[in-house]
């Protein structure tokens, strides 16, 4: 499971820091897993005019990623099962507990991000043991 850096790092930005979790997505031995929620903040990041993408270049970088992912379902907002929320809060960054609870929900192993509201949770996150959140660098893979 990947946040949005990452695939900037790997669509946008051609990272050699992440040329590993390319070729595994390319060959298919690392998985991605997306949702709505992902998936609408990679197309709204992708067009931030900073980024310099053409609509183009937009498009090629959300279907390479979104070709090489998994779609995992949203559960229903007023799901009452608690293993359709992580437990884990992002209090730091709101906007970022849509991964958490994608990577709880969905069954990932791994969140591997460079946001640092993410990052500070990986603690809290192998106490729960259910995935470990990396920095790139720090993924086994890598």
């Amino acid at each position: 499971m990947l946040d949005t850096n990452v695939v900037l790092d790997l669509t946008v930005f051609a990272d050699p820091g992440v040329a590993a979790l390319r070729r595994g997505l390319d060959d298919g031995t690392l998985h991605a897993l997306v949702n709505a929620q992902t998936l609408e903040e990679l197309r709204l990041v992708l067009a931030y005019p900073r980024l310099g993408c053409d609509a183009a270049a937009q498009a090629a970088a959300l279907d390479w990623y979104a070709g090489r992912a998994t779609r995992v379902a949203e559960p229903p907002e007023d799901d009452p099962r608690p293993e359709s929320r992580c437990p884990l809060r992002c209090r730091a960054d709101p906007d970022d507990q849509k991964f958490l609870d994608l990577a709880w929900r969905a069954g990932a192993r791994w969140l591997i991000s460079k946001d640092k509201a993410l990052l500070m949770l990986a603690r809290a996150a192998a106490r729960h043991g259910r995935f470990a959140i990396v920095a790139p660098a720090d993924f086994p893979a890598a």
